[in-house]
């Protein structure tokens, strides 16, 4: 049996879940201040935090699950992730439109990552 490792746990959830070699982050949203490019940047920069957590980092990452409160924000958000995904290391990245935990969040982030 594989060990599970869980950082940053509370009551109802963890940041971060780590199983058979792979970092499972829990969805990521920074805000609710400032537009999306801003909330994107700030969010990925939580996510570069809880990947060293787990021992990792963006090189690794498996698979990316972007939500956007509005499809509007596409650009202004990939402008920021081209940024900050380091050239030849892009996941499997899947974009989508949903209505977020509060209508101030623009952005939420889910990453998978290889330790």
């Amino acid at each position: 049996m594989t060990d599970i490792t869980r950082y940053e746990t509370g009551r109802r959830m963890s940041q971060v879940v780590v199983h058979n070699g792979v970092a499972h982050l829990a969805g990521q949203i920074e805000g609710p201040a400032g537009d999306a490019g801003a909330q994107t940047r700030e969010t990925l920069a939580e996510i570069d935090r809880l990947l060293a957590l787990a021992g990792t980092d963006k090189t690794r990452l498996l698979t990316a699950q972007i939500w956007l409160a509005d499809m509007s924000d596409f650009a202004a958000m990939n402008a920021v992730w081209d940024e900050w995904v380091p050239e030849g290391h892009a996941p499997a990245r899947y974009t989508g439109e949903s209505k977020l935990a509060s209508p101030d969040y623009l952005v939420e982030i889910i990453v998978t990552a290889a330790v």
